[in-house]
């Protein structure tokens, strides 16, 4: 008969015990290193979409901050949005200077500086809908935007465009319960401008390489030459996979989003194709005065019944031609006195005043008492390419003394000022 190997036999001595406290400590530790070499799972945004509740707590976290008669908001707030590249930062100096805007904007990008917000920016993800609508409207909060403000970045998402249009119901809500009363005039009624900058993909990734490209140039030359900063290079203009991503981004979460405002509020498509100047003057004439959605309803009755600026403006040009032509027809006597007068009286003056762009001459001459003569000399001046203002002016001169009581008689005589400005000339001064 053969022995059973005892538990110490040879063909068992390398074969680990179970109950082997180290050999289980190093199997564990074996399936940790195993887990932390498989791929992480992408960032995934779990937060509540409900745009309601969102907007109620951020208002209400607001009114516990300032306090509800402190939530004075901008009369006018310009809502700025572009696909990648389009040329936001570019365009928004222009923006603020045509609606003079004085205060520097308010860029999301940069409002997101929290550590959890960047995982999700470099993700090519958006930043939490409740946390950047909580930093917007507090930004917007700041007295020194009580004119108006541009947001650069804002909104984004659909659950934010539904904030937008809360936010837009509660500062409606406010006029309205304020109305006739003594801080009317901090509730004032809500201006909302949607401005959208728009480029195609292809032309956005495009850019946003460029863009790349030309910020690790300057880093390259700061670092050679020890002049300026460097700049930080957005991870998405170094890769081109990355750069389609964010328009993809940009096009399902905002465009598609920003697209339901358009019976909401004033609504800008801006092509951003082209150079920079063709796209301001795009914005320019998206831009224009809505005096009927952009005034209370009185004030628009008391006041519409003037014509705007632009409806006079319209037809200037073949107005004058035909004033002056009828000058000509009609008055051509007194227009050749008129245009002799500009050439002795008046050129002489102005040439001297070329490098300002603005002359002041009087004339006494007895020919502009003739009301036709004053709008003649206008005219040319303006036809010419320069700004003629008249202003008549009556002084009290002495004309004589009377023989028998010595008294100073007085005459009035007339002085016709003339304002006139053109474009200066432009001379390069050394420092």
């Amino acid at each position: 008969m053969h022995s059973k190997p005892s538990k110490t036999s040879p063909e068992k001595k390398d074969e680990p015990d179970r109950k082997d406290p180290a050999s289980s400590f190093r199997k564990t530790i074996a399936e940790k290193e195993s887990k932390s070499r498989k791929p992480k799972k992408p960032i995934e945004d779990l937060e509540v979409k409900d745009a309601q509740l969102i907007f109620q707590t951020v208002w209400h976290e607001l009114e516990q901050e300032v306090g509800s008669e402190n939530l004075r908001f901008p009369a006018e707030i310009f809502w700025l949005n572009g696909s990648p590249g389009a040329g936001k930062g570019t365009q928004t100096a222009f923006i603020m200077e045509f609606r003079d805007l004085t205060e520097k904007p308010i860029i999301v990008s940069e409002l997101l500086k929290s550590p959890e917000a960047r995982k999700k920016i470099d993700a090519g993800m958006l930043a939490g809908d409740r946390e950047v609508t909580k930093l917007v409207l507090s930004s917007l909060l700041d007295p020194e935007y009580e004119s108006g403000a541009i947001v650069d970045g804002f909104p984004r998402t659909k659950t934010q465009v539904e904030c937008l249009k809360l936010f837009h119901g509660r500062l409606s809500e406010l006029r309205s319960k304020y109305l006739g009363t003594l801080q009317e005039t901090q509730f004032p009624k809500p201006r909302f401008h949607i401005i959208m900058l728009f480029i195609d993909e292809e032309e956005s990734v495009r850019r946003q390489l460029l863009r790349g490209q030309r910020t690790l140039e300057h880093n390259v030359e700061v670092e050679a030459s020890g002049v300026g900063e460097k700049i930080e290079p957005r991870k998405t203009d170094l890769d081109e996979a990355a750069a389609h991503r964010r328009y993809k981004t940009f096009k399902e979460s905002t465009y598609d989003s920003l697209t339901t405002l358009r019976e909401v509020f004033h609504y800008h498509f801006i092509n951003a194709h082209g150079t920079v100047i063709e796209v301001q003057q795009r914005i320019i004439s998206e831009l224009k005065y809505q005096s009927l959605l952009e005034l209370d309803e009185a004030t628009y009755d008391r006041i519409s019944s003037i014509p705007l600026a632009q409806t006079l403006s319209l037809h200037a040009r073949q107005m004058l031609v035909h004033r002056l032509d009828s000058y000509e027809k009609f008055h051509s006597e007194l227009f050749e006195q008129v245009v002799g007068l500009i050439k002795s009286k008046f050129i002489p003056i102005v040439e001297k005043h070329s490098i300002s762009g603005l002359a002041y001459i009087n004339s006494e001459e007895a020919v502009f008492d003739d009301p036709l003569a004053v709008a003649m000399l206008i005219d040319v001046f303006n036809e010419r390419g320069f700004t003629a203002v008249v202003d008549i002016r009556k002084m009290e001169v002495p004309s004589r003394i009377d023989p028998k009581s010595y008294e100073i008689i007085n005459r009035f005589k007339k002085v016709y000022r003339v304002r006139i400005n053109f474009p200066g000339s432009k001379i390069r001064r050394g420092l």
